[in-house]
């Protein structure tokens, strides 16, 4: 997605910001709201729970993007689709009323083709992401995982690359559809006796990007 785009158009109208703290959430799935939320700067997780009451991670967001789902445009209420969590120590968003930003969409065709790409980028991760459920098993799923988290959070180092976030099992599994996070400590246990990873002040490190792929259908 042109994210330039995106941030011309939030230059352009200066609009109001909120801060919220790590764990808080901004939205709960099913709690209505007014606004559509973009992030500017910070770490942010999404998750939906289900009908036994566990909860199932989307995805992590990092960088510039719009965080919530636009839905029907003419309400000016919708129920929030997931769950929002502030994940890094600050997180700082955008927040714009909802009939105004989709009236500002309908005048505008580079905002529109940008919606449109949005909307197209996030089917086909989710698409991705269940193929990748369905044919992977959970050793596999715990491999995507870390294959996702080191290109959104990998930096290049001595010995590797390093997640430079920190990730618990809990979340790990919530990912994978893991039920315990006891269940992720094994495998990553697992890999470490393989060589594959090793942990830096808590941090993931990837010793060996390919043996995490070759456990991978993509």
């Amino acid at each position: 997605m042109d994210h330039h785009i995106l941030q011309e158009y939030l230059t352009a109208h200066q609009f109001p910001t909120i801060k919220k703290t790590r764990k808080k959430y901004l939205t709960y799935e099913g709690l209505q709201d007014s606004y559509v939320y973009i992030l500017k700067n910070g770490v942010i997780k999404t998750s939906v729970i289900s009908k036994d009451g566990r909860e199932f991670n989307l995805r992590y967001i990092n960088q510039l993007e719009i965080v919530s789902l636009l839905k029907d445009e003419y309400s000016q209420f919708i129920d929030a689709p997931f769950n929002i969590r502030i994940e890094s120590s600050v997180a700082e968003l955008y927040r714009i009323d909802r009939v105004q930003f989709w009236r500002d969409v309908n005048e505008s065709r580079e905002l529109q083709q940008y919606v449109k790409d949005y909307y197209r980028v996030r089917l086909l991760h989710n698409m991705k992401k269940l193929q990748q459920m369905l044919m992977n098993g959970k050793f596999g799923a715990v491999c995507t995982q870390l294959f996702d988290l080191q290109e959104k959070f990998g930096v290049p180092v001595k010995g590797g690359i390093l997640i430079d976030f920190i990730v618990t099992n809990e979340e790990i599994a919530h990912f994978c559809g893991i039920t315990t996070a006891s269940s992720v400590s094994r495998m990553l246990q697992q890999l470490r006796e393989m060589e594959a990873i090793c942990m830096q002040d808590r941090k993931i490190l990837i010793k060996d990007l390919e043996m995490i792929k070759e456990n991978i259908i993509f």
